[in-house]
């Protein structure tokens, strides 16, 4: 019979010594600190868009070399650290079992980190395969599967050791996400080295295209979906003190995105020299994808009936239920999205940019920082974090900020699509591209304030973890005088 409980198995209260949670502390840690440089790195050319000199003409830090720069930092750095912080922490938790091969867990943390270390050196060099998500050439390509080879041993390994029968659903979230994105990096990383620094696709035109958005959908499908409903699985029951919701529909919620996922990538070539089924595919995939992704976004609000008191005075919990509502919201606009009449607007406009973070700023932000609130103290065994407070400031800097970013690139995209289509009587163009720039200018301003909103809340978690780490006292546990 599969359990409809809150931890999955868990029983007894383990000593720290029973878990392997040194390799959660660091990843944890590092979580933090790569989510204040990627996005300070989004800062900066999200600045250079609304003021273009402030590349000061120095090639290293030209937009198009910091852009892959801050994808990789925010996506893999960030985001990859709190998936393996979580997927190390939760599938011990629920398997009641050591971290298999410790060694190999070590080595994907320090791996992992000499991944992001490599980017940092050489995206702004200008060494890069251009492709989008997979920039990284050749040597580093071998590192990363390296490191990802060596995860799948310590996770699975894990499995196979554990003392309960059931294997909790959060760990077949993680599960399909190590498993998809190591058959993705190494079928679209198939390239031909000619130096150290350079390598071709093995490849050529609208086929190395489809390969391409089919490993970056689905890097969006697996790694940032995935992966972080897997956390979302664990967290939301365990700081809500509830049972999921419904076990069964996160059973149906899990196979169904995984078969449909997949096959969604050719939405990112409408229009394009890819044929024209393929297209239609894609889009009919992506449609269908609405239904399991708000099977599990209902399953995971639905968690807190009876708990809805807990939103005023819990702001993790609020971290993790606003985050499945910007699931929800990201969810429900890729599939219109993927429709062709509606693409035609779209595509190419600031108005992916609005979709793809709130989804990123939303979804994958909110539920990391959640999760970190829930785990940072636990495994440094600290009684909780060090400013309940600070935890609230950031929780409405960060949402602030989502709306004013996300709100400015929806407003800036349908203007740019519907600019960019305008015709005149005798059918020229009425606008030309340098008009709609120049109308869009304000909301790059715009877009810029939010970004610095959430960054600004990402350097109080950072303080708030340093002062939590240090075993500091609170300054809210310290009774104020008559």
């Amino acid at each position: 019979m599969v359990p409809n409980i809150v931890t999955a198995n868990e029983v007894g209260m383990e000593s720290q010594e029973t878990y392997n949670y040194r390799v959660v502390r660091q990843f944890a840690v590092m979580t933090v600190i790569w989510g204040v440089v990627g996005l300070l790195v989004g800062v900066i050319i999200a600045a250079q868009l609304a003021w273009p000199a402030l590349n000061f003409d120095i090639p290293w830090l030209t937009y198009s070399r910091l852009r892959p720069l801050h994808t990789n930092a925010v996506i893999f750095a960030f985001g990859g650290s709190a998936l393996f912080a979580t997927s190390y922490y939760v599938v011990q938790r629920t398997c009641q079992a050591r971290l298999f091969a410790g060694g190999l867990a070590a080595f994907t943390f320090w791996g992992w980190n000499l991944v992001i270390v490599a980017a940092a050196i050489s995206l702004p060099m200008g060494w890069t395969t251009g492709k989008e998500y997979a920039e990284l050439e050749w040597p580093i390509d071998i590192l990363i599967t390296l490191v990802w080879v060596s995860y799948a041993i310590v996770f699975f390994g894990t499995i196979v050791k554990r003392k309960v029968q059931h294997i909790y659903v959060a760990n077949w979230f993680f599960g399909a996400f190590i498993i998809t994105v190591a058959v993705l990096h190494i079928v679209n990383s198939a390239e031909l080295p000619v130096s150290l620094t350079k390598s071709y696709s093995a490849y050529a035109g609208t086929i190395d295209a489809m390969v391409q958005w089919w490993y970056g959908h689905n890097a969006v499908g697996f790694f940032l979906t995935a992966g972080f409903l897997g956390i979302m699985y664990y967290f939301i029951p365990k700081q809500a003190e509830r049972p999921i919701y419904s076990y069964r529909l996160s059973v149906v919620h899990f196979w169904t995105l995984i078969a449909i996922y997949m096959w969604a990538g050719p939405h990112h070539l409408h229009y394009t020299a890819l044929p024209d089924w393929a297209q239609s595919l894609g889009m009919a995939f992506s449609l269908l994808l609405l239904a399991p992704s708000w099977g599990g976004m209902i399953n995971g609000i639905m968690t807190l009936s009876g708990a809805w008191h807990k939103l005023r005075t819990d702001p993790i919990l609020r971290f993790l239920i606003v985050s499945l509502s910007f699931y929800g919201m990201s969810t429900f606009e890729g599939p219109m999205m993927s429709i062709k009449t509606v693409n035609a607007l779209s595509h190419y406009t600031d108005w992916t940019i609005g979709h793809v973070h709130s989804g990123a700023l939303g979804w994958v932000g909110l539920v990391s920082m959640g999760a970190m609130y829930f785990l940072i103290p636990r495994v440094f065994n600290r009684d909780g974090m060090y400013s309940k407070k600070l935890i609230e400031v950031h929780f409405w800097t960060a949402t602030i900020g989502i709306v004013l970013y996300i709100a400015a690139m929806w407003i800036a995209g349908v203007m740019q699509g519907l600019m960019w289509r305008a015709v005149n009587d005798d059918g020229t163009l009425t606008y030309s591209f340098v008009e709609s720039l120049e109308a869009t200018y304000p909301y790059y301003v715009v877009r810029l304030l939010g970004g610095l909103l959430y960054l600004f809340g990402m350097l109080v978690m950072l303080y708030n973890t340093i002062k939590t780490i240090s075993g500091a006292k609170s300054p809210e546990a310290v009774p104020q005088s008559a």
